[in-house]
């Protein structure tokens, strides 16, 4: 459940209570209460949280004292629980004034939860959240490797991808992120799009688009022994592949998790320089990138 106390802002409009309709419904879906975070208590169960799932215990991704902050200046800190529990929790910023946009700088759901959809209750409780406020736009990045976080990010929310910035954060060396380059898609979600608001109310499994990959071409596929293999990058509308787990590849065979690194970023680099842009991600196929005439 969510509190709609939380939904002060400057006006509800017919758009805003769509949209919070929709986070309740996924809250409940879940099995979770999605509720902002100011409590230090409750601050401190985040930090826990995400230094357990980045395994940072010693570095935690995020400070109590930065999360208060946050908190306090007006940004959003929500937290997902079961009971008692903190089971999931997301924290963003806002951009320079000179723009609209909320930067969505973490998000991280328990390890033990996976499947129960409550990333998708605390983004959808984020997009109500910020339409309330009146922003249009929320903005955060992911690693382009990550099958499930493209799926999620790009076919369940609707966000679509502008950027690719190879190795943006440098070395991370933590559990999800390993040794290697932390390449990242930059992601615009357009809260009031139509697309959008069509992918929040439909929870659940995406069947993908035939009409998406329609006369695609194959710029980069995945070879017999599940190596990288460049394909073609003049289509109109091109398929980028990646691994099926990263994570266990890194783990497994670093070097080849390595290849498809660079592989990847070649692919997305080379065709987004030439004017394509994600559309969409087929969990078979990859990246789906169209050229428009």
């Amino acid at each position: 459940m969510i509190s709609s106390s939380e939904y002060a802002g400057p006006g509800v409009t017919h758009v805003n209570a769509v949209a919070f309709a929709h986070a309740r419904a996924a809250a409940e879906a879940a099995g979770v209460a999605v509720r902002a975070l100011t409590d230090l208590g409750d601050l401190d169960q985040a930090v826990r949280l995400f230094a357990r799932i980045w395994g940072r215990d010693a570095n935690p991704p995020m400070s109590l004292e930065l999360l208060r902050a946050f908190a306090k200046a007006g940004n959003y800190v929500s937290g997902a629980f079961e009971g008692d529990r903190l089971v999931g929790a997301c924290a963003g910023f806002f951009h320079a004034p000179s723009e609209d946009t909320l930067h969505s700088h973490i998000a991280g759901v328990s390890p033990g939860l996976t499947g129960r959809s409550v990333g998708f209750a605390l983004k959808l409780h984020q997009r109500a959240w910020a339409m309330c406020r009146g922003v249009d736009r929320i903005a955060w990045t992911f690693d382009p490797l990550v099958s499930r976080n493209a799926y999620f990010n790009v076919v369940k929310l609707g966000a679509r991808p502008v950027e690719y910035m190879p190795n943006f954060y440098g070395l991370m060396l933590d559990t999800v992120n390993g040794d290697g380059d932390s390449d990242r898609l930059l992601v615009h979600w357009s809260l009031r799009d139509p697309g959008v608001t069509e992918a929040c109310g439909r929870p659940g499994e995406r069947r993908p688009d035939p009409a998406l990959t329609a006369g695609a071409v194959v710029a980069l596929g995945t070879a017999p022994d599940g190596s990288p293999e460049p394909g073609r990058l003049d289509g109109g509308t091109s398929l980028v592949a990646v691994p099926p787990d990263i994570t266990a590849l890194r783990a497994s065979a670093p070097d080849l998790a390595a290849r498809w690194r660079r592989a990847v970023r070649d692919a997305m680099t080379d065709l987004m320089a030439r004017g394509a842009t994600v559309t969409g991600f087929d969990r078979t196929r990859g990246y789906v990138l169209r050229r428009d005439a």
